[in-house]
């Protein structure tokens, strides 16, 4: 069972690391989601997204840094139903997505900055697994993520409810 960010914070204030509310908003599905920290490094390239979200996500999120660019998107559809057909949580990004209305009825946790139509360059540059900061904090590959309407928390270890 997921717990809402809010008690996470209340219950374990000495173990969370807190994003800023920058604006990252939700489009997936699942709105409440969690999982171990999987990254992707990439600047308006999405080639390491579709590396990371070929691959069984059970038990993870993908948090994507793609350097908070507004120009292009970096999840779309067609990537948004890969990582539900391969079971990941949920997917975080410092960036745009795109097919908005799609991406509401996978089941799957999304949040990004906004959306953009673009798609993004096939470059194949990027980044996997090293790690990422943006809002403020650091998302460590194997740390956790807990992510909700009320915002986006990490943790070293997983955290259980009190």
């Amino acid at each position: 069972m997921t717990q809402k960010t809010t008690d996470l914070c209340d219950n374990h204030p000495d173990k969370v690391r807190i994003a800023e509310p920058i604006g990252f908003k939700d489009f997936g599905g699942a709105k409440l989601f969690n999982g171990k920290i999987e990254t992707v490094k990439c600047f308006e390239d999405n080639s390491f997204v579709r590396k990371a979200l070929e691959q069984n996500g059970e038990g993870k999120v993908l948090v994507v840094d793609g350097g908070g660019s507004m120009r292009c998107a970096l999840l779309g559809d067609m990537l948004g139903e890969l990582g539900a057909k391969n079971k990941w949580n949920g997917i975080i990004v410092y960036g745009c997505i795109r097919d908005s209305a799609a991406m509401a009825t996978l089941q799957l946790g999304v949040k990004a900055l906004n959306t953009n139509p673009l798609k993004s360059n096939k470059r194949n540059e990027g980044q996997q697994n090293i790690p990422v900061h943006f809002a403020g904090i650091d998302f460590d590959p194997g740390d956790f993520v807990y992510a909700d309407e009320d915002g986006i928390i990490t943790t070293a270890t997983p955290l259980s409810p009190l």
